[in-house]
């Protein structure tokens, strides 16, 4: 059986940002909290996941709206 990688953006909390979360190798991780694409981009490289296409055309699941929708950024 092969193990896909499926990568979720989840809709923004109250709090903001949107959480990252990867199921790879039948292992769960959250990656952290991203305020913009390029938050996504850098968790994804951390994980050892480059060059994923962040469009709703890639391979990530966007939950509450597309790359485009963030909320507002919180810095408390």
């Amino acid at each position: 059986m092969t193990d896909q990688t499926e990568i979720v953006i989840h809709p923004v909390s109250p709090q903001g940002g949107r959480k990252v979360t990867v199921h790879a190798l039948g292992v769960d991780a959250d990656l952290g909290r991203a305020f913009t694409p390029e938050d996504v981009s850098e968790f994804l490289r951390r994980a050892g996941l480059e060059d994923v296409d962040l469009s709703e055309d890639g391979p990530i699941r966007w939950e509450g709206g597309g790359p485009e929708v963030w909320g507002e950024r919180h810095t408390a």
